[in-house]
């Protein structure tokens, strides 16, 4: 069986960028993926701008050539895919990697085969595993913890859960296409982190009175024809809906980092690396990307973790 010098899991941008750096060293590489090319960004809302510029979202030094000064989903999409196109990537797509284990090599098992590495990087961003409520109800086919395009919700009565950039979003893209919405938020104001042209639209919304608010306050519980939510005050509300969008973020899976031998420090559950090389505390297993968070899933982005590729492959080779 052949011996990679690296296995990469994720092809997120940052993977991508990992097997473009150990590709221009010399190091056999190959990219395993559950999905598709780019496929958390595949899953973004339809019409989700970046808040990075499109140069700060560049890979491998191929310009990012867009007309917009803020880059969308599909030109994102556009831009990974042609860059695996064009330097055809060794990437196996469609497959789920199930265990890592180590010997002297790593042996990594996946839902199609086997692989032998000297190296492995784990990049595998945090959308897959949704924040979980754990209340009553969350489990109803009307409670939605991604969300796509506003036309499903036309004319319904929308609850959107949080005040995150994607809370954001859907609850104005809904209202305007004639929603009427109600944002739950646990704190006392729009997360500071919105997109700094929403901001204001999302505020202006609320202050107006065309989107509802409640701040300081809790959902409870979540029934077929409505939702149960506690006020500032403490005074309990039930409310007629038909959906509810919980945009309360999403995880790194926790399990399969663990179960990697990757121990997991603080409330957080950052995973413990060198910061001057992305190696874990497994010697030879490599962090990558947002996944170097934890729950703290807003530290790392594109822009700032693209760098985490070359000092990984430098670490590699310096150990050659």
């Amino acid at each position: 069986m052949e011996i990679l010098d690296v296995l990469i899991i994720g092809a997120g941008p940052i993977g991508l960028n990992c097997a473009l750096e150990a590709e221009k060293n010399g190091l056999n590489y190959v990219i395993i993926e559950k999905g598709t090319i780019v496929n958390s960004l595949y899953h973004y809302p339809l019409y989700m701008r970046f808040f990075s510029t499109a140069e700060k979202l560049e890979i491998a030094e191929t310009p990012f050539i867009t007309s917009s000064p803020k880059p969308g989903r599909q030109d994102a999409l556009e831009y990974y895919q042609g860059i695996t196109r064009r330097r055809g990537l060794r990437i196996n797509l469609y497959e789920r990697v199930l265990k890592i284990s180590k010997n002297e090599i790593f042996e990594i098992e996946s839902s199609k085969r086997k692989y032998l590495a000297k190296n492995v990087i784990i990049a595998t961003g945090f959308y897959d595993i949704p924040n979980l409520l754990n209340i009553p109800g969350e489990n109803l086919p009307k409670v939605k913890h991604y969300y796509t395009e506003p036309y499903p919700y036309a004319n319904q009565k929308v609850v959107v859960i949080g005040a995150s950039n994607s809370a954001v979003d859907a609850a104005l893209e809904t209202y305007r296409k004639g929603a009427e919405v109600t944002m739950i938020i646990k704190n006392s104001e729009i997360s500071k982190s919105v997109k700094y042209w929403v901001k204001p639209d999302i505020e202006n919304r609320i202050a107006e009175g065309s989107i509802k608010a409640f701040f300081n306050a809790e959902i409870m519980e979540i029934k077929e024809a409505t939702a149960i939510f506690k006020d500032e005050t403490g005074n309990i509300h039930e409310i007629e809906n038909d959906f509810v969008l919980a945009m309360t973020g999403y995880l790194p899976d926790f399990e399969f980092l663990k179960n990697s031998g990757i121990d997991l420090k603080g409330d957080n559950l950052r995973p413990v690396y060198n910061p001057e090389t992305m190696e874990t505390n497994v010697e030879n297993l490599y962090l990558a990307g947002v996944v170097c968070g934890g729950k703290d899933t807003h530290h790392w982005f594109i822009e700032n973790s693209r760098i985490h590729a070359e000092m990984i492959v430098k670490n590699i080779l310096n150990k050659k």
